[in-house]
């Protein structure tokens, strides 16, 4: 689908790569009503495949920083005006139903929280995803980790802010497990550490923009779908057992790969301002996947077993969707292309 360009200057750079996310990024920077409806109907209509839509993606990831704030060149008063929410609320049925699909849905285990704990465990080990960190540590060269950096910029310049839309609708013991997770992400009182700040710290050690967003043109659907289906999770009140079953396999398939994308970059001859990131979350994460399994989505299903069937789709989600980001780069590496989007193919 051929998309209306925007000039640079209309949303910090980012660029429509179709009708639907011009319409969105025209609106929701103060242009008239254009009738999203209409074009979220019509996108919806003419796509193969949702989760690889480049323009309904690109539009997901639009409204949802709107409600992050994370571009501010986005009205503020129109977070929710009712034909954004209603465009976005077409565009998360056809997403949410698609995943269900397309993901493997787990046996569910007992809802105690040891019963749970041992379940995601084992969904993390059986899980036969690609390892672009295994590649990262041998393999890797200098311009496909500037690529990395890129694509990961998208989610990790925002680190931990999908998974805390859950905290004010948890309580009691699930609440406190995931405010403690969520208070080390954000640097346990340290503005230096919190980890997006770590991640940003990065990026300009590799020479690239920790400019949130700037290389969002670059990316290709699936990364955006990524980070899209946490913030789907995680804005939707009645997705609250996926977005906190989404982080316990976050949480519990990090430690590991974050080692070997620091041993990546030494072998690059990286120095400590950009592999910091990565060393923080090798003791971090083996600490916070116990927390996140048992005390978070262990304890979330024992209170409220009704839960249990969207915390392991969450778990599954999480672990299929970004084993499809990491699959691509893994792909195209091997094929010595690059893994980002040309920019003039719209």
């Amino acid at each position: 689908m051929s998309a209306t360009a925007l000039t640079p200057s209309a949303l910090h750079g980012i660029t429509a790569r179709g009708p639907l996310g011009d319409a969105v990024i025209r609106r929701l920077t103060g242009g008239d009503d254009v009738g999203l409806g209409a074009e979220a109907e019509a996108a919806l209509a003419a796509s193969a495949d949702v989760v690889r839509d480049d323009d309904i993606q690109l539009a997901l990831f639009v409204l949802y920083a709107s409600s992050y704030g994370s571009l501010p060149d986005l009205d503020p008063t129109l977070e929710w005006d009712p034909g954004v929410v209603a465009a976005r609320g077409l565009l998360e049925h056809a997403f949410e139903q698609a995943l269900r699909a397309s993901v493997p849905m787990p046996d569910l285990p007992e809802p105690t929280v040891d019963a749970v704990g041992r379940a995601l465990f084992a969904l993390a080990e059986a899980d036969a995803g690609p390892s672009l960190s295994r590649y990262v540590a041998k393999k890797a060269t200098e311009e496909q980790m500037h690529e990395f950096f890129m694509q990961r910029s998208i989610y990790t310049l925002r680190e931990a802010d999908p998974h805390s839309w859950a905290i004010p609708r948890l309580s009691g013991r699930a609440k406190a497990a995931l405010v403690e997770i969520q208070s080390d992400e954000y640097g346990a009182g340290r503005p230096d550490r919190v980890h997006a700040t770590i991640f940003a710290r990065a990026m300009r050690g590799a020479g690239l923009d920790d400019t949130y967003g700037g290389y969002v043109d670059d990316v290709p659907a699936i990364t955006l779908a990524s980070l899209n289906s946490m913030s789907m999770f995680g804005l939707n009140r009645r997705l609250v057992g996926a977005i906190v079953g989404h982080l316990a396999a976050f949480e519990m398939t990090s430690s590991i790969p974050n080692r070997l994308y620091a041993d990546g970059l030494r072998r690059l001859g990286f120095t400590e301002d950009v592999t910091d990131y990565f060393d923080e979350h090798v003791e971090a994460d083996a600490v916070h996947e116990q927390i996140a399994a048992r005390d978070l989505a262990g304890g979330l299903a024992e209170d409220h077993p009704e839960l249990l069937a969207d915390i392991m789709f969450g778990a599954s989600a999480c672990l299929t969707v970004d084993g499809w980001a990491a699959g691509h780069m893994l792909d195209s590496w091997t094929r010595g292309e690059s893994s980002l989007r040309q920019r003039d193919v719209r």
